[in-house]
């Protein structure tokens, strides 16, 4: 090898290694201190676009379990409620018993319908008042609980992942305490779009496609009987402002305040007043007096065209205040202990099929967790072993660097 002075390759090497040494150190250094394997897009491109994509499923996966946790609370409010229903009509139950007795005076009958009466109106407080962060939990409309693992899936769609469990509608009506007017609205053929159907001051337009204004009803495209039943479901979905109104049935979510749709069979829908009294001519109706007026005719039997009358009702709740009245009522009240029991059974459905659909979710974030730190996390006694290596090859380097300059100066000794 020639003896030379302009380039001192040694120094060169030396010094090239010593860089990548010190790249190697500081890299490691970083890693330790952040606890990440993967501080730059440099260090593993690949893994930190897979370890982006963890993160936000995380993400998501963990605001859903929130959202699940919200819905279990609200679910268990419902069922608190309930429960205290149910001791309020166990606490009825005996009032009616004592009360079908015969050998009470006035003044005891009285007063076992005047705790009566505050029993249904505790069951309407705890109906009207029951919130959950501020929204009401009777609704008689679903509860839906949207889930999401941050994917690009429309999670809006029908088979995305929502939780959907139907609330009840609570009032001393809604559970059979009542005995209003009711009346049957029986529909032979589909109503022409564009015709209307009003039931006490709310006026309900049949459609044959949404437009989004407010109360309309969606005219089944099924045929024959099926869509005229159909058609009325939509009909009790809209007066209800029930499940489907707004989505399905209609764009109109808000209850009829006069009336409710209790049942659909056929081509018949059985509507109900939802206020006692005697009843005054027009809106706003009680009692027996809730009118139905269409303008599709030909295809209604009832009403005809013309303004009907609902009827069948007292126009009164059931009370005790007859020997003969607490027989009958305790009738009414077995049945609406049975109606809540009904009530919390699907609530307590609902809070299973929540907390099970949060296990799935806790043990798939878990799997996520795992799968992330493999990719992202630093083995920190692989790294404090690098650390170690990359000093020790960086004093060997310094070493090495000094040892090729001194070679440089061996050269003046052939001028001596």
């Amino acid at each position: 090898m020639a003896l030379s002075i302009l380039s001192n390759i040694p120094s060169l090497e030396a010094q090239n290694q010593l860089a990548i040494t010190n790249a190697n150190l500081q890299s490691t250094l970083f890693q330790l201190s952040s606890g990440s394997k993967i501080n730059s897009g440099a260090d593993d491109p690949a893994g930190l676009s897979i370890a982006n994509g963890l993160q936000a499923n995380i993400s998501a996966l963990t605001q859903s379990a929130q959202n699940v946790t919200d819905g279990v609370g609200m679910l268990q409010t419902a069922d608190g409620a309930l429960s205290q229903v149910t001791t309020l009509l166990n606490r009825a139950v005996a009032l009616a018993t004592e009360a079908g007795n015969s050998g009470l005076t006035a003044a005891q009958q009285t007063a076992l319908n005047n705790e009566y009466s505050s029993i249904t109106n505790e069951i309407n407080q705890i109906g009207t008042n029951t919130t959950y962060n501020s929204s009401a939990v009777f609704t008689g409309a679903p509860l839906s609980v949207f889930l999401s693992d941050g994917s690009t899936v429309d999670q809006h769609s029908a088979s995305g992942p929502t939780i959907s469990v139907n609330m009840p509608s609570l009032s001393a009506t809604s559970i059979g305490l009542g005995n209003f007017a009711s009346g049957t609205f029986t529909l032979t053929a589909q109503p022409v779009a564009g015709t209307n159907v009003v039931i006490g001051a709310t006026t309900y337009q049949f459609v044959a496609a949404l437009t989004g204004a407010p109360d309309e009803v969606l005219i089944s495209g099924a045929a024959g009987s099926t869509g005229i039943t159909d058609t009325l479901q939509n009909l009790e979905a809209a007066v209800n402002g029930g499940a489907g109104a707004g989505v399905v049935y209609g764009t109109g979510t808000t209850a009829n305040a006069s009336a409710q749709v209790t049942a659909v069979s056929g081509g018949s829908a059985t509507v109900q007043s939802l206020t006692a009294g005697a009843g005054a001519v027009g809106p706003p109706e009680t009692g027996n007096s809730i009118v139905a007026t269409t303008t599709s005719t030909g295809v209604w039997t009832n009403p005809t065209g013309v303004a009907g009358t609902l009827t069948g009702g007292s126009g009164n709740a059931i009370d005790l205040s007859t020997a003969q009245d607490a027989q009958s009522a305790l009738v009414a009240i077995e049945g609406a202990i049975s109606t809540v029991a009904a009530d919390r059974g699907a609530v307590g459905a609902g809070i299973n099929q929540m907390n099970a659909g949060l296990n799935v979710m806790n043990n798939t974030s878990q799997n996520l967790s795992s799968s992330l730190s493999g990719i992202q996390d630093a083995d920190v006694g692989q790294v404090v072993a690098n650390m170690s290596k990359y000093q020790v090859l960086e004093q060997t380097g310094i070493a090495a660097l000094a040892q090729a300059n001194t070679q440089e100066q061996a050269v003046l000794k052939l001028l001596q």
